[in-house]
């Protein structure tokens, strides 16, 4: 039962990283699409991928660092995985544009590199 438990857990810290990378490549491809080419406005800046991405990050944060904190007793993957996703939703709370980004670059990389300490701490 304990090897299924971190196996679960392993897997939600590897689909938060992936989840992080997966954002900081959105806003990249988001500010070269937008600003180059004039493409995908609409679509890229729509504020319920925002809103979608912030609630799955949450989500699987919650679950994978929580549990590697009650597990592990290790505080800095959570205090930073927490930090980044307050600095996600703070993206949420400014305008469009350049804090948003800044924002939320800072924190994907705050919350994937929570889920990297989460996975250095399981062994």
């Amino acid at each position: 039962m304990a090897h299924n438990s971190i196996s679960i857990r392993r897997r939600l810290d590897r689909a938060g990283i992936w989840l992080s990378s997966l954002c900081l490549l959105h806003c990249v491809l988001t500010i070269l699409l937008v600003s180059v080419l004039g493409l995908g406005g609409q679509l890229l800046l729509a504020p319920e991928i925002h809103r979608f991405g912030l609630a799955l990050a949450l989500i699987i944060a919650a679950v994978a660092i929580g549990w590697g904190a009650l597990r592990h007793r290790r505080r800095l993957p959570f205090v930073t995985a927490m930090m980044g996703l307050t600095f996600m939703g703070g993206a949420l709370a400014v305008p469009h544009g350049l804090y948003e980004v800044v924002l939320t670059m800072i924190g994907v990389a705050l919350v994937s590199t929570g889920h990297i300490l989460n996975l250095r701490h399981a062994h």
